[in-house]
């Protein structure tokens, strides 16, 4: 039965497409977008205890650690409470998945296989503006103008976990945390897997998946 009220979630490595998917669904059927990306970067200009924490952690260069993103997400959510949304990038660990789940109840969980070598190849093409966090690929996502923003000229940086030698690791970590976490959402019957190595093959059997949930405020467009 169709939700007004879809709670949905996009997994997927670093590098997957999940916020192409993530923008595209928002476009298409009108839900929020929510970012841990965005909100993390909006939690540490905000001053919050949590926003705090996890500037500490990103000064030293370290990945902010589950339990940090776990508060700055379920703030969000707590807000969100009688809205329909759709999660990019949380949860990543088991432990993120259970703190979702005192705040609400999954509709929907999609996953994105994408192969080990597209994965590599991606990220490390990958460049981003860090104040705003909007990412280039140099291959098929290029800036108008090598090495800075398009928006606001500022220079692109790469940075460190998408240099060649980070990413195999990187994407190592992220298969080891997010496999109870596919496995959770499986036993459920919530999990639906698309593979592929373009998002623009993959994204017209998720906008069919959708649309059997929820009605789409646009016809699905030629990407």
């Amino acid at each position: 039965m169709a939700s007004k009220l879809l709670r949905a979630v996009v997994l997927g490595p670093p590098g997957s497409g999940k916020g192409t998917v993530c923008e595209r669904i928002a476009r298409s059927f009108g839900l929020q977008h929510l970012s841990s990306g965005q909100f993390l970067r909006e939690s540490l200009g905000g001053g919050g205890e949590a926003g705090v924490l996890a500037q500490q952690y990103l000064e030293r260069g370290l990945l902010v650690p589950d339990h940090v993103i776990t508060r700055v997400m379920v703030t969000e959510l707590e807000k969100r409470r009688e809205q329909p949304w759709l999660l990019d990038g949380f949860p990543r660990t088991l432990g993120q998945a259970k703190a979702l789940d005192a705040i609400c109840e999954l509709d929907l969980v999609i996953s994105l296989n994408i192969p080990f070598e597209t994965l590599k190849d991606r990220l490390s093409a990958r460049w981003v503006h860090p104040a705003s966090g909007r990412v280039y690929n140099m291959d098929f996502n290029p800036p108008h103008t090598q090495g800075v923003d398009d928006l606001t000229g500022e220079p692109l940086v790469q940075r460190e976990e998408d240099k060649p030698e980070a990413v195999a690791a990187r994407l190592r970590k992220y298969k080891d945390a997010a496999k109870p976490v596919i496995e959770l959402y499986k036993s459920r019957g919530i999990l639906y897997s698309f593979s592929g190595t373009e998002t623009n093959k993959i994204w017209p059997y998720v906008y069919s998946l959708l649309s059997s949930r929820i009605p789409p405020i646009l016809p699905d467009e030629e990407h």
